[in-house]
C-alpha cells in the first residue's frame, strides 16, 4: 500500500474518532439535562437523581479515553501535514505560483467583462 494511502486511512481514522466524539458529547449534555430534569421533578428520588448523574459520569469516562486517543493519533498525522506542506513549499517555486494565480485572476476577470 502506498504511503499515501495510508496517511488517508489514517485521516479516515482520525475523523471517525472526532464523529464519534462528536456523539457521545452530545449524548452526554442530554444525560446532563435529563439529571438536572430529573432533579426539579418533585416525585424523583435521591437515588434516580444519583443513578442519571452516574451514567453522564460514566459516559464522561469514556469521552475521555476517545480524546486520549485522538490526541495520540492525530500528532502523526499532524506532523505528516507539517512535513508534507514543508517539501511542497521547497519543491514548487513562487514565481510559478505567482504566474498560475495571476492568470487565473485575468482569466476570471475577461469572463465577467464582456467586450
Amino acid at each position: 500500500m502506498a504511503h499515501k494511502d495510508v496517511m488517508r486511512f489514517y485521516y479516515s481514522d482520525i475523523k471517525n474518532l472526532t464523529d464519534l466524539l462528536n456523539q457521545l458529547v452530545n449524548s452526554y449534555r442530554l444525560l446532563i439535562g435529563g439529571a438536572g430534569e430529573l432533579n426539579t421533578i418533585a416525585l424523583a428520588t435521591k437515588n434516580e437523581v444519583k443513578d442519571a448523574i452516574k451514567r453522564a459520569c460514566e459516559l464522561g469516562e469514556i469521552i475521555d479515553e476517545v480524546i486520549k486517543a485522538i490526541d495520540k493519533e492525530s500528532d502523526g498525522y499532524f506532523e505528516y501535514s507539517i512535513l508534507k506542506g514543508q517539501i511542497i513549499k521547497y519543491k514548487i517555486e513562487e514565481n510559478i505560483i505567482r504566474t498560475e494565480i495571476e492568470d487565473e485572476l485575468q482569466f476570471n476577470n475577461s469572463e465577467r467583462d464582456p467586450e
